[in-house]
């Protein structure tokens, strides 16, 4: 099972008349490893077969659920965004993208949208007609001069790489829910500073009469930190603390003097 209801769901992986089924079983295990869970086959040579699924190790649902089309055209008729995989450079001029680029993209697509990464023949890889279909040709950027990987570790690549850029964008939403508060305001921020650079003189941190450029390198430090009102109030609430506790302190030390 892919993680249900992710992105990942939208992401279709297609061989095309792939000749060894245990490269349908090896490229079934990689896809589940990395929570992608769409297989489709075009005229795979020997599906189903027992190759496929002794090499799939535990990820026969995937070979299952697998869906096998009579041509390229019908496995990716549903798709919006398609990539053909590639290691081979063309004399016609596709655009190209590297491996982390297409999973950016197809991540970026993948809200509205159904992707097919598409990956030929162990042999000859995909035709210039099939090409014809694909939006772009993406290639590993792997040793030029030993380039040809074995197709479950090619689509091993491509799905580790999805899965990275998915789990990036995951981060991303989770901060952005998890952030609750506004940013504070200049009129905020200026307030701080004032309150900053007093409670630093008052613990006598803070030399009154040259305090021109430390406050400009506190100002500089506290804009890159993008403090929202929360951790503005946190920070002033520090500062009152301590400016109590110099107040007691010399309150205490002039009673002492006094008695």
């Amino acid at each position: 099972m892919s993680e249900s209801g992710s992105l990942l769901d939208n992401i279709r992986v297609v061989l095309v008349e792939t000749s060894h089924p245990g490269n349908i079983g090896g490229v079934a295990r990689a896809m589940k490893n990395m929570g992608l869970s769409h297989l489709c086959l075009v005229n795979p040579n020997d599906f189903p077969s027992h190759a496929a699924s002794s090499r799939a190790s535990g990820a026969g649902d995937l070979l299952a659920q697998a869906q096998v089309f009579s041509s390229l055209s019908e496995a990716i008729a549903e798709c919006d965004l398609v990539v053909g995989a590639s290691a081979r450079l063309r004399k016609v001029a596709w655009p190209q993208l590297d491996v982390k680029q297409t999973a950016e993209l197809a991540m970026s697509k993948a809200p509205l949208s159904k992707i097919a990464l598409v990956f030929g023949r162990e042999d000859s890889g995909l035709s210039n007609s099939e090409l014809d279909l694909c939006h772009y040709l993406a290639h590993i950027p792997s040793n030029p001069a030993y380039s040809s990987l074995n197709l479950a570790a090619a689509v091993q690549v491509f799905c580790y790489e999805c899965r990275v850029a998915w789990l990036a964008q995951q981060d991303a939403e989770e901060r952005a829910e998890g952030y609750r508060f506004e940013l504070a305001s200049s009129e905020q921020m200026e307030g701080f500073y004032q309150h900053l650079q007093q409670a630093l003189i008052d613990i006598e941190f803070l030399d009154p009469e040259k305090n021109a450029r430390f406050m400009r390198r506190m100002r500089r430090l506290y804009h890159r930190a993008e403090l929202d009102i929360k951790e503005v109030d946190i920070l002033r609430g520090i500062l009152t603390a301590a400016q109590r506790q110099v107040l007691l302190r010399n309150t205490e030390a002039k009673d002492v003097q006094t008695n």
